[in-house]
């Protein structure tokens, strides 16, 4: 009874306690997770030790070389992440009533898409709710958003995880380009089976099946091998070297927007492209929080206005390669209807499919583009 005393006297600082549990459970390291916290370690250790103390039990084994949740930890672990959801749960529940939104956002993303493109929006969005705490963690693997804690995780591709909500931002693809002086040096590819024949420059994601291209076309999916001497996982190397003629890269049109403009980067098999979706994915357990809900109506609506201005400056590039005559870059430069049965247009996202109509459009003279 005067554990139980001791706890519900200090409340606050329980929960404080709690959170600092669980965050060592989930880096497997007090160094880490007080420099997380902005805390001293010697302080971690001893707020561990009294939480400890107060539950009558020992929450982690600990040795030179590594920190591990001894069994009753992992019980502890489960009742602290439930009592710390319910109090953020209730939180919430009355955010509408206030102002402003408040609390911890806790955010994961790739390298690339976090750089260029997230962190940016959640500066925008701190702006707009100033109580908010912003937490982004940029990782080159798939975030385990319930084990690692993440409110939301912001990712390209298919949502595999039944337990997980997916919520859709923005419908994206990534195309095949290369420079003007590499398609000079050694060929335009005219099929995805050509490709096997190129230096092609490759770029793993978080999940990306490593040295395969999945391309959608006007007969299906073809998932074609390919082979480079170089490669990286992240994406802005990848287009550089497609830039210094290197080979043939396969990226987000918003990875190759400004190098299409520039004329530096030309695209190649307009009728193929790989769905590249954007998604943010939250816990189930998470869903009805109103600071989740209004961050990623944000994200939805700042990762569309990036898009479009990306699908600008590739239009942008395409005007310009025709200007200068490159028959060759005016031919690659951007998706036609005409290249396409309907069964590879009903495949391409709707914003791709939108943009490729007033390029043909203004492309024929049977209009012009509104973009």
């Amino acid at each position: 009874m005067s554990n139980q005393n001791a706890l519900t006297a200090t409340n606050e600082s329980f929960l404080r306690d709690l959170q600092l549990f669980c965050h060592i459970a989930r880096r497997g390291s007090f160094v880490a997770a007080s420099t997380e916290m902005g805390l001293s370690p010697s302080h971690v250790s001893k707020r561990i030790a009294m939480l400890e103390a107060g539950l009558g039990v020992k929450l982690f084994q600990r040795t030179t070389r590594s920190v591990s949740v001894t069994s009753d930890g992992e019980t502890a672990l489960q009742w602290a992440q439930k009592i710390l959801d319910d109090v953020q749960g209730m939180t919430d529940a009355f955010a509408d009533r206030r102002t402003e939104l408040r609390g911890v956002l806790r955010i994961s993303t790739s390298l690339r898409l976090g750089r260029k493109h997230v962190s940016p929006i959640l500066t925008m969005l701190r702006e707009r709710h100033p109580n908010l705490e912003i937490w982004l963690e940029l990782l080159d693997r798939r975030a385990d958003v319930v084990g690692e804690n993440f409110d939301i995780d912001v990712r390209v591709g298919e949502v595999q995880e039944p337990h997980l909500i997916a919520h859709k931002m923005v419908e994206s693809a990534r195309i095949l380009c290369a420079s003007p002086a590499y398609l000079e040096r050694r060929g335009v590819p005219l099929d995805p089976a050509d490709l096997a024949q190129h230096d092609c420059l490759l770029f793993r994601g978080r999940d990306d099946r490593f040295g395969v291209w999945r391309l959608a076309g006007p007969h299906g999916e073809k998932s074609v091998k390919v082979t480079g001497t170089v490669a990286s996982n992240l994406s802005d190397i990848v287009v550089q070297w497609a830039r210094d003629g290197y080979g043939i890269v396969m990226v987000s049109i918003w990875d190759v927007a400004e190098s299409l403009r520039s004329g530096e980067l030309v695209r190649i098999l307009p009728a193929y492209l790989q769905p590249a979706d954007v998604w943010a994915v939250t816990a189930e357990r998470l869903s009805s929080s109103a600071r989740i809900q209004v961050c990623i109506e944000f994200l939805r609506e700042q990762l569309t206005s990036d898009l479009m201005r990306s699908s600008r400056a590739a239009w942008a590039g395409s005007e310009a390669s025709k200007r200068r005559g490159s028959a060759t870059a005016w031919r690659g430069a951007f998706y036609t209807l005409e290249a396409a049965s309907s069964s590879a247009a009903s495949s391409v996202p709707r914003c791709t499919v939108a943009t490729a109509s007033v390029m043909t459009a203004a492309a024929t003279g049977r209009g012009s583009s509104m973009l």
